[in-house]
């Protein structure tokens, strides 16, 4: 090959690289003008906004660490504040539309959170395997409910004040989330966690308190998203 033919393909190839060069800085500099995702926070979710499609988007997840995915609301706004406030208000909205509509239970005289609250609920709570057991047990008991005995060996526990710990503390974290609690003058006894998931039957005896029967709204939603 002579020298001026290898030259040649020498330049060419120059060229060829140069423009490669070229293209890839402007696609970089094109993606550093994309502004990035703003992570922000609102009551028990987090909020994604930022510019989609041309257009400022806020978007409400459920707060980590948690398995769930999807996406709880959205909205949007002419700028990336407008779409946040926006989002906060429909989140504040739908919480007051839950609150409104929560039955009130007349044996423990608290106002019981609905199927669709209580799925959400369980599908972002970091609730333990036996605890998922444990309320699997009680949701497949039904109306009969499950003795404390029948609770301790259905969900796998070895001891009764292991699996009435297990059932209050589950109780507590859902009630955290969900933003309900009892009334004021509601008996303390009552006023354990497991009361937030269920309630106790008319007891026979000293020695039998009655079955813990929890609440339809919760039972449903367990067979909805624990099985």
């Amino acid at each position: 090959m002579t020298r001026s033919r290898a030259q040649g393909r020498s330049d060419a190839a120059h060229d060829l690289f140069k423009g490669m060069t070229k293209k890839k800085k402007a696609k970089d500099r094109k993606k550093d003008k994309q502004p990035p995702i703003q992570v922000s926070e609102h009551g028990r979710y987090q909020i994604k906004s930022g510019l989609l499609a041309g257009k400022f988007v806020a978007r409400a997840f459920a707060k980590p660490p948690t398995q769930a995915r999807g996406m709880i609301a959205e909205a949007s706004g002419t700028t990336e504040e407008a779409a946040i406030t926006a989002l906060q208000d429909v989140i504040d909205a739908r919480q007051t539309r839950h609150i409104q509509g929560r039955r009130n239970d007349p044996d423990t005289e608290m106002s019981v959170p609905s199927v669709e609250e209580y799925i959400e609920a369980l599908g972002h709570l970091p609730l333990t395997r036996p605890q998922r057991a444990l309320l699997t047990a009680l949701s497949l008991a039904d109306v009969d409910g499950l003795t404390e005995a029948q609770l301790t060996t259905g969900s796998g526990y070895r001891s009764l004040a292991s699996a009435n710990r297990s059932l209050a503390s589950a109780g507590h974290m859902i009630a955290q989330y969900l933003s309900f609690e009892t009334r004021s003058n509601v008996q303390s006894a009552v006023l354990e966690g497991a009361s937030f998931v269920a309630f106790r039957d008319e007891a026979q005896d000293e020695k039998n308190p009655g079955n813990w029967i929890m609440y339809p709204e919760l039972r449903d939603a367990v067979k909805a998203t624990l099985r």
